[in-house]
């Protein structure tokens, strides 16, 4: 006679935090995925300098106090930012519906910053290869910061429904959390390469 063995899953939960979670990993990919993007985006403007005559091509390098300012806000972002990912992870909804209203104030100010960047940049997307490459990858890193604060907003708005009851929405705050960590990394080498390398 066989003997069949069953494990009885009815303790575990239904749901996971972090690596034991499906989205953490879905998120992770789509990071890896966009991180090749802003890497792509910096080739080209490394590629694109090395055939110049002269850098930046027909335009005087960009005014530094846009770029430093969102540099400086994003890199502050990170504190609370980190803050919101413990308070998910203990589930406490009070302070995370704080964390998440903090951080929708911190995804709201970069774009506003951002529509004064583009006008220091000194010049138009079809102006030439230069105005392109940095159009693009200042559009690119606007694109992130529109989805997250997207997301942020949804998330915010679900913790003061009966959703916010879902021990599932911690996970999701969380993995938000880990995205927003992505866009201000992403920013660095960006922040660099358009501001800094025009001044070598």
């Amino acid at each position: 006679m066989k003997q069949k063995v069953v494990l009885d899953v009815g303790d575990l939960t239904p749901h996971g935090m972090g690596t034991a979670s499906p989205s953490w990993w879905g998120t992770l990919a789509f990071m890896l995925i966009e991180g090749t993007g802003f890497a792509l985006a910096i080739i080209i403007y490394l590629y694109l300098m090395s055939l110049a005559a002269k850098w930046p091509i027909e335009a005087p390098a960009p005014d530094l106090l846009p770029g430093s300012l969102m540099t400086g806000l994003l890199a502050a972002s990170v504190v609370p930012n980190m803050f919101l990912a413990r308070w998910a992870k203990r589930q406490d909804r009070v302070r995370v519906r704080f964390g998440l209203i903090i951080m929708a104030i911190l995804g709201v100010i970069p774009i506003f910053i951002r529509a004064f960047e583009f006008p220091a940049m000194h010049i138009s997307w079809d102006q030439n290869a230069y105005g392109s490459i940095v159009w693009l990858a200042l559009g690119l890193h606007t694109t992130h910061l529109i989805t997250d604060l997207i997301e942020t907003i949804v998330l915010l708005c679900l913790m003061f429904t009966r959703h916010g009851d879902n021990p599932r929405r911690y996970g999701d705050v969380g993995d938000n959390a880990m995205y927003w960590n992505f866009v201000v990394a992403t920013w660095i080498p960006v922040y660099l390469c358009l501001y800094w390398i025009p001044r070598l």
